[in-house]
């Protein structure tokens, strides 16, 4: 077993848990969120706490202990304080901006790139950040590693959209380091 598995996850105050055939529902002050666990695993609620265990113990529910864990964690913790991520646009033109359900992109297309935004999240984009908020950590590192993908940054002039704390190691062009070398 564990070290994870041994201690009970602590169920704060203010905050709802419900289990019902295999599946976990917390409920908090930003939002409602459910885990189904995998059915080797079982878990018991006892008073304020929740304890999780295997039913075999084998390599496989090993890992989907640590998971069930850290995800039930994860939601505790996203009903509470809620997850943000942010990220950089760079480029002559390049903006976002929310219409209604939808943010929508320019970012060097012919056209804009109209993306809907997922239930649950709150998008609010001012200058140059688009800052995505939301309680399941999961659907809001997805919903921002799919806008970046619509432009990643280029590594000569660092154009393209990009997490705010995400370094980009530029190159020199091609002239830069000719010029360079030759002196």
């Amino acid at each position: 077993m564990s070290r994870l598995s041994k201690k009970p996850i602590v169920i704060p105050a203010g905050i709802e848990a419900e289990i019902l055939q295999g599946t976990i529902r917390i409920k908090g002050p930003k939002g409602e969120l459910s885990f189904t666990l995998h059915p080797k695993i079982e878990i018991l609620k006892e008073s304020k706490k929740i304890k999780i265990k295997t039913k075999t113990l084998t390599k496989k529910t090993k890992s989907l202990l640590g998971l069930s864990i850290r995800m039930i964690c994860a939601m505790i913790e996203g009903v509470i304080k809620g997850y943000e991520k942010q990220l950089i646009i760079e480029g002559v033109g390049y903006k976002a901006n929310v219409e209604g359900e939808d943010l929508i992109l320019e970012a060097g297309f012919s056209h804009k790139v109209k993306m809907k935004i997922p239930e649950g999240l709150k998008i609010t984009v001012a200058k140059n950040v688009i800052s995505i908020l939301g309680a399941d950590k999961q659907v809001v590192g997805e919903f921002a590693a799919r806008i970046k993908k619509i432009k990643p940054p280029e590594p000569y002039k660092g154009k393209g959209i990009r997490y705010a704390n995400e370094k980009i190691k530029k190159k020199f062009s091609k002239k830069a380091t000719a010029a360079a070398s030759a002196a």
